[in-house]
């Protein structure tokens, strides 16, 4: 809108003339704009958020390569096993530094939770069922234990041993990496062992498999495989809902610099 004062209008009849004429063409103007803004598609400018910018790590890449969320792993559990992962590979506790594998139980046992991953070729090899113990929970694993006796899973990191053979046929030993958490893997017999309420088929019947005295007990499906796979020295690392665990863990307290190439 267009104020004119009483002095302006006081002035002479031509200036007042062309006064108004520089008005009217200033209004027409004004016009033409608004009718361009309101005909014209709004096209923002687009800055690229901070995030966007930033490189994936190699690590980021794997995760979403491989679709592990997809799958059921969780973001959290896999950024954890990676931080131990490489801690222990730096320490060289792992005779093969190739293969990782994880058992996400804080996933129900009737999903797949048990991922074992080809870190130098960065390839899933498997994505299976695993069971927890008994005193953990029912289809939840809710409560962890590093007593004997206590039929209870037990959290952390572990560095995989020989196989032999017993009551559950071909099973691999387990060395527990973290006092307080899993160390007494060996006194309690926690082994990687098939079961046979360890299966699809159980899931179908009931909503969730079988529960083992602790061991981190696979499918005779897969079980051999996998044991020949992860044998003799990789990281095997069970993940759960324990906070204790989380704030004490020696290995999650030590920092490491992700986003290396990992393998051999």
């Amino acid at each position: 809108m267009v104020y004119v004062s009483l002095s302006m209008m006081k002035t002479k009849p031509s200036t007042t003339i062309r006064f108004y004429g520089l008005a009217l063409v200033l209004l027409l103007m004004v016009g033409q704009a608004i009718q361009a803004s309101v005909s014209t598609p709004f096209k923002p400018v687009l800055t690229p958020l901070v995030h966007d910018t930033i490189k994936l790590t190699t690590y980021d890449s794997l995760f979403n390569n491989l679709r592990l969320g997809r799958l059921g792993l969780g973001r959290r559990a896999f950024d954890y096993a990676i931080i131990g992962y490489n801690i222990l590979k730096a320490k060289n506790k792992l005779n093969n530094n190739t293969i990782l594998s994880i058992a996400d139980m804080t996933t129900v046992s009737g999903k797949k939770r048990f991922f074992v991953i080809d870190m130098k070729n960065r390839k899933l090899l498997f994505a299976t069922y695993v069971a927890h113990g008994r005193n953990s929970g029912l289809d939840k694993t809710l409560f962890f234990s590093n007593e004997a006796e206590s039929n209870k899973s037990s959290v952390g990191f572990y560095v995989t041993s020989l196989t032999y053979t017993g009551k559950h046929g071909y099973s691999m030993r387990l060395h527990g990496q973290e006092i307080g958490y899993n160390n007494n893997a060996m006194e309690r017999d926690i082994v990687v062992h098939s079961a046979d309420y360890v299966s699809e088929a159980v899931v179908k019947s009931q909503g969730y498999i079988g529960r083992s005295l602790g061991c981190p007990a696979l499918s005779p499906a897969v079980y051999k495989p996998i044991i020949d796979k992860i044998k003799n020295g990789t990281c095997l690392f069970i993940y759960g809902n324990d906070t204790r665990y989380i704030i004490n863990s020696q290995l999650l307290k030590r920092p490491v610099k992700l986003g290396k190439k990992t393998g051999k």
